[in-house]
């Protein structure tokens, strides 16, 4: 090989060696330049809340305990009462609740489905609760009801956006991820975001639902587990230990630094923050997943079971994390997609078990946090992310074989309890036949505001540029308070 082949060989090698980094470091201009200009761009526009420093206002809620149930449960099953409606089960559908309406799955003209369930009134409040939920029943008095939630969606995937990022679309920050960016975490060695799943399955958007969207990353839900690691890949590789971990971690961390003093990224700094909460979470997260450290008989309360993946053991879960300091503790459940197209989704067959699945767990929780004196400054959120029509659901036009209702983005239940709330307080209502509202309508929009502000965060003031717009929950249409629901009522705003 003569001297130029050498020296031909030896710049190959040395381009194949040169690693994606050096390249862009390397890069005054070009598309390496532009593309890390770029993040750094992006980065900057989400690195701290813009306005006054937070929180806005004194704060009712520390923190909150979201119970999504992944399916949208029927209202008319479990807290909408409506006698009126069984008198037209059976009968054809009225012209009026079909005429430039949109549906799922209706076609042709349905038959009205009557309530499935006997309901009762309950407690000094008087609220009526379908005798699915008996031991919930026994919190009414405990609980702010809003009968006349409203949302823009009637698909699953867009509405369960809907309600936790203020979008129909992939790409926005859920609600966690921007109480967390705005308030952070009373514990620096857990995650001020936990999600928690349940059912069997994710949600149909998957994790999407607790992205931190334009946020910086460290801000998006982490994810743990009832059953085994409570975070995947949390443990450290057989055969290493923690102090080699640490070495290991000290090495990265000095690489990140040089990298975020040459190019001024801040999702560089998020990536040590998340570096060195995972480390810190090692020790932290085992000891607050672990149920077995519980007293029976609080696990037999919940219906907790050490080493399964359930509903009752993320409640118990819940209650863990809200007294360790955790700021926003987000439940999905699966399974509460009640069309009747099989014997799992039937109103009267499976819509019963899920109502079993719930109905213990959320009583102990709120005994739990109520003898804790935690009620005081937790709020605990239930919803669906739509409710259900008052006609049986049917496709092709023919009556399917077992009972279920089709999505209803016009009226749903949503309940609420703890602190700031009015409690045995039913807000809104729906017409005698539950299927639209007639009274005090409101957006999820405006939940998502008054949500806010008993987190001591004001909704219109809570924002970041991001694509030419200052991007907030509540998006940019009017969003209004829910005084009517809230123990201190301070002026309605827009």
């Amino acid at each position: 090989m003569n001297n130029h082949t050498l020296k031909t060989e030896v710049a190959r090698r040395g381009v194949e060696l040169a690693t994606r980094r050096t390249f862009l470091h390397g890069c005054a201009t070009g598309v390496g330049a532009m593309w890390m200009a770029s993040q750094q761009a992006a980065a900057s526009a989400s690195a701290a809340p813009s306005g006054a420093p937070l929180p806005h206002h004194p704060a009712k809620v520390k923190r909150v305990i979201f119970l999504h149930m992944i399916g949208a449960p029927s209202q008319l099953e479990l807290f909408d009462f409506k006698p009126e409606l069984q008198a037209y089960d059976g009968q054809d559908c009225p012209a009026e609740f079909l005429e430039g309406k949109r549906f799922a799955f209706i076609q042709g003209v349905p038959k009205m489905l009557g309530p499935q369930y006997p309901f009762a009134q309950h407690g000094d409040s008087g609220a009526w609760v379908s005798n699915r939920l008996p031991m919930f029943a026994k919190h009414v008095d405990d609980v702010c009801f809003i009968k006349s939630m409203q949302t823009d969606q009637f698909n699953h995937g867009p509405a369960q956006l809907m309600v936790h990022t203020g979008q129909p679309r992939m790409g926005y920050p859920s609600i966690g991820s921007w109480v967390t960016w705005g308030l952070g975490s009373e514990n620096e060695d857990l995650p001020g975001f936990i999600v928690l799943l349940s059912g069997g399955r994710q949600p149909r958007v998957g994790k999407a639902l607790w992205s931190g969207g334009f946020l910086p990353s460290v801000y998006q839900g982490v994810q743990c587990r009832s059953k085994g690691d409570p975070v995947l890949n949390i443990a450290n590789p057989p055969g290493e230990s923690r102090r080699e971990r640490r070495v290991l971690l000290d090495a990265l961390r000095r690489l990140n630094q040089e990298s975020h003093q040459a190019f001024g990224s801040d999702e560089t700094l998020a990536r040590i923050a998340q570096y060195e909460l995972a480390f810190r979470m090692q020790s932290a997260a085992p000891e607050a997943m672990d149920i077995t450290r519980e007293p029976q008989h609080v696990r037999e309360e919940y219906g907790a079971e050490p080493g399964a993946e359930s509903f009752a053991n993320n409640c118990l879960l819940a209650r863990r994390l809200a007294e360790r300091g955790v700021r926003f503790i987000q439940l999905y459940d699966w399974g509460w997609d009640t069309h009747g197209s099989s014997k799992s989704e039937a109103l009267n067959v499976g819509f019963r078990t899920k109502c079993q699945e719930i109905d213990r767990p959320i009583s102990a929780l709120l005994t739990d946090l109520k003898q804790r004196g935690m009620m005081e400054d937790t709020l605990v959120v239930w919803s669906g992310e739509f409710g259900r029509t008052s006609m049986r659901e049917n496709r092709g036009g023919a009556e399917m074989k077992f009972v279920g209702r089709d999505h209803n983005p016009n009226a749903f239940t949503l309940w609420m309890a703890g602190a700031g709330v009015r409690a045995g307080h039913t807000h809104g209502e729906t017409d005698p036949m539950g299927y639209s509202v007639v009274g005090e309508p409101v957006h999820l929009r405006d939940f998502h505001a008054t949500l806010l502000h008993l987190l001591g965060l004001d909704h219109r003031r809570l924002a970041v540029p991001f694509q030419g717009l200052n991007q907030k929950l509540t998006g940019v249409k009017q969003a209004r308070l829910v005084t009517e629901v809230l123990t201190d009522r301070p002026a309605a705003h827009v």
